[in-house]
């Protein structure tokens, strides 16, 4: 019992733990640091499909806006999500394990597997204003014009790309990712959180970016809210031991899915055995040499 305790205490801290991943960051003014606290993503893929659901806590060491960077592996639509999917993601995972944990101890045991507090997925205040532009990028040489115009005509006067990022960007165009988000933000000292951004991207592997990640410092701790028809069993990318099932998966209905999104359940299929669980990748920044593929 107290292993089954653990883990639902364990499953709604998705977003209490230190995380900055999936794209990379150039401030407007040098030297400004920049921090994700923290990072939620959702991923439903179908076979050809993805959704990619994103929503960071950042802030920065001094006010300043940042270009941050997202690659994909093929053109984008781009649309304004929804945060409340995380909390309602993960609320719908806990009473699900709540439910067969029941089950499987005995009535007698129900209240005390639902006595735990099952954590919170908090917010700070929210930030609705970006100016994302999705950008086709055939080379290295490109990627960099692009970022120097544009902080250029926004009034960067010395516009500076790092060179970590010249290289990852470098190696993504090698490996066919030619679809770049930039993404503005304005950030200062006070944490704040991004509203959702959807990214929905034909793909024929679940695909979410870490390597990007290079350009940063320090460790992470990425969670991956998953949904697909079947479980997934060959990575391509990071290793599949070194991306940590969080809990037991769960199938969850159209409805209960479609509670969440409607557009993932038609992403989906309308399926009443889909598969959801929390993937969980850890780190240090420097080190991701590879993205999280799988199928």
């Amino acid at each position: 019992m107290k292993k089954v305790v653990g883990i639902l205490a364990l499953l709604l801290t998705l977003g209490a733990q230190a995380v900055r991943a999936d794209r990379g960051s150039i401030p407007f003014r040098p030297n400004v640091k920049i921090f994700e606290p923290i990072q939620r993503a959702m991923l439903a893929w179908n076979g050809k499909e993805e959704i990619l659901l994103l929503s960071t806590d950042l802030k920065a060491s001094d006010s300043t806006r940042v270009l941050e960077v997202i690659p994909l592996p093929s053109e984008p639509s781009v649309k304004k999500g929804d945060v409340e999917v995380f909390k309602k993601a993960t609320i719908l995972i806990n009473r699900k394990l709540r439910e067969r944990y029941a089950r499987a101890f005995g009535k007698g045991h129900t209240e005390r597997i639902e006595r735990p507090p099952a954590g919170e997925v908090t917010f700070h205040k929210k930030i609705g204003a970006h100016d994302i532009s999705v950008t086709h990028v055939l080379n290295c040489q490109g990627f960099i014009r692009w970022v120097e115009k544009y902080l250029g005509s926004v009034g960067v006067k010395y516009p500076r790309i790092p060179e970590a990022m010249k290289i990852v960007v470098g190696e993504y165009l090698d490996e066919g990712f030619s679809w770049f988000v930039f993404d503005v933000v304005s950030l200062d000292e006070a944490p704040k959180t991004n509203e959702a951004i959807q990214y929905r991207f034909k793909t024929d592997f679940l695909f979410y970016p870490v390597k990007i990640t290079r350009t940063e410092e320090g460790y992470t701790s990425i969670d991956l809210l998953v949904l697909t028809p079947e479980l997934l069993s060959e990575f391509a990318g990071i290793p599949t031991e070194e991306v940590r099932l969080r809990h037991a998966p769960v199938s969850i209905s159209s409805k209960e899915l479609r509670s969440l999104s409607e557009e993932m359940d038609d992403l989906l299929g309308h399926r009443e055995d889909t598969k959801l669980r929390i993937w969980q990748i850890r780190g240090k920044l420097s080190s991701f040499e590879k993205d999280l593929i799988a199928k």
